[in-house]
């Protein structure tokens, strides 16, 4: 599955990653080192004018020009249409808005002259419509604009982001004032790591909780401008920052920082934090670490018996997640261990589920094993099967179980299983335990799981149930 989300004036494409269902998924990926801080409506500012409105005459015919030609991507001749709304028909409906369109139809057209240009536009605006409908829109599209000049070097632009980005206001919850942050903070995104990063500490040096959001933005930003200060402040936030949001995106982007001192750092957390929520996070951290160390980490919290079930899961679940026939072969022996001495199915059947998660290294055959191997207990025997089919075991293998099973709730299992496999030998098992079971109650199983399948031949078997031949 692929998710997009709106970065600046582009759209990046986050793979989805699959996490616990004991851990609340977050707004972004493990894998790619990027987030959104526009809002939901796109760049978070107007970009396509409203339809006319306004009485048939000259103003209305140039908007609809206007318009269009922002709609056809050309933005020159769009701004000049716009442009003579303002100096033609300043009393007309559309001379509010006309200045923030022509601004954003030359940020569009993106030369340097343009730009400055633009801002020129939106200033007007500010000042002869101050309650024009486009007013939040053009104080974002300004920072945007601001943001790109600066980028070229422009230095009273990127003071000017500076300012907007870390600027200590009171708490008020504005949603234009937010958009305006947010648009901040993706021209600090644009920025080079030796500007951006003195704007970045000030805005995380912030303790309020009316800063939360903006600090967990800063970090991201922070994960990006690598530089060698970047782990020790990531470290000062978990250990130090008054938010729990905001520490855990910080051990978050610390799995990002592929160096010793961050895994050394997300290994402290991962065995002392007194935060067993934390604790679990960074095991999801150290999983993305991926180095030698993290690895050998996450394995021995697996192993000890002391480690919390919480965690200990966390670090079985990433193992599974880590592709590799070295992982393969010590989640295997781990359940063996746990077999001979802890009996502990819960955290085995943790382990069975992140086997099925790694295809290949005969996982799928040895968890058929584990389903037919009576010192066992029925649950732990019963989830095997069913990681089994998850591991795409073929159905014909599920088929010839069936017959060996004796216990009535691993055979129950089992007939769901091979009710979720696309196999057609499955299927047609189903339906010989449908006919033939010598249990009713196996074949009343069947018979509701056929009839799941929506398969043709169930309709027979019941014609043939309800009215049997003379």
């Amino acid at each position: 599955m692929i998710m997009r989300l709106v970065l600046g004036a582009g759209a990046i494409a986050l793979p989805t990653v699959f996490l616990p269902l004991s851990w609340p998924t977050t707004t972004h990926d493990t894998r790619t080192r990027s987030v959104a801080f526009a809002p939901e409506r796109g760049t978070g500012f107007a970009e396509v004018p409203p339809a006319p409105w306004g009485e048939v005459g000259p103003a209305d015919s140039l908007y609809r020009l206007g318009r269009e030609a922002i709609n056809r991507g050309d933005f020159r001749r769009a701004a000049a249409l716009f442009a003579e709304i303002s100096a033609k028909h300043a009393r007309s409906e559309y001379a509010a808005d006309a200045p923030y369109w022509r601004a954003f139809a030359l940020y569009k057209a993106g030369r340097d002259d343009d730009l400055r240009e633009a801002l020129k536009s939106l200033d007007a605006q500010q000042a002869t419509f101050p309650k024009a409908t486009t007013i939040a829109d053009g104080k974002e599209l300004a920072i945007r604009i601001r943001g790109q000049l600066a980028q070229q070097g422009d230095v009273q632009s990127a003071e000017a982001v500076s300012r907007a980005a870390g600027q200590n206001r009171p708490c008020v919850r504005d949603s234009n004032d937010d958009e305006i942050r947010a648009a901040a903070m993706n021209a600090l995104l644009q920025m080079d790591a030796q500007s951006a990063l003195p704007i970045i500490k000030q805005v995380l040096a912030k303790r309020d909780e009316c800063s939360v959001a903006l600090r967990e933005k800063a970090v991201f930003l922070l994960s990006q401008k690598q530089t060698s200060e970047t782990e020790d402040i990531l470290i000062d936030i978990i250990k130090n920052d008054p938010s729990r949001s905001v520490r855990e995106q910080g051990v978050f982007w610390l799995g990002q920082v592929r160096t010793d001192k961050a895994a050394a750092a997300l290994e402290e957390i991962a065995t002392s934090s007194p935060d067993i929520d934390l604790r679990a996070k960074a095991m999801h951290s150290l999983h993305e670490h991926g180095s030698a160390r993290a690895a050998a980490l996450l394995r021995r919290l697996a192993e000890s018996a002391q480690t919390p079930e919480s965690v200990r899961e966390q670090a079985i679940f990433w193992l599974g997640q880590r592709r590799s026939a070295e992982n393969a072969e010590f989640l295997r022996s781990l359940f063996d261990k746990m077999d001979k001495s802890e009996r502990n199915d819960d955290v085995r059947k943790k382990v069975l589920f992140s086997l099925s998660q790694m295809r290949g290294f005969g996982n799928d055959r040895w968890l058929l094993n584990v389903a037919t191997d009576v010192s066992n207990s029925e649950d732990v025997r019963g989830h095997a099967l069913w990681t089994a089919g998850q591991a795409g075991i073929p159905g014909a293998d599920l088929a010839a179980l069936y017959d060996k099973l004796t216990d009535a709730e691993v055979k129950e299992k089992l007939i769901w299983v091979l009710s979720e496999s696309r196999d057609r030998v499955a299927t047609d098992k189903l339906v010989e335990i449908a006919q033939k079971d010598r249990d009713i109650e196996m074949r009343k199983k069947a018979l509701f799981w056929l009839g799941q399948k929506n398969d043709p031949r169930v309709r027979q078997i019941l014609t043939d149930i309800l009215i049997p031949k003379p």
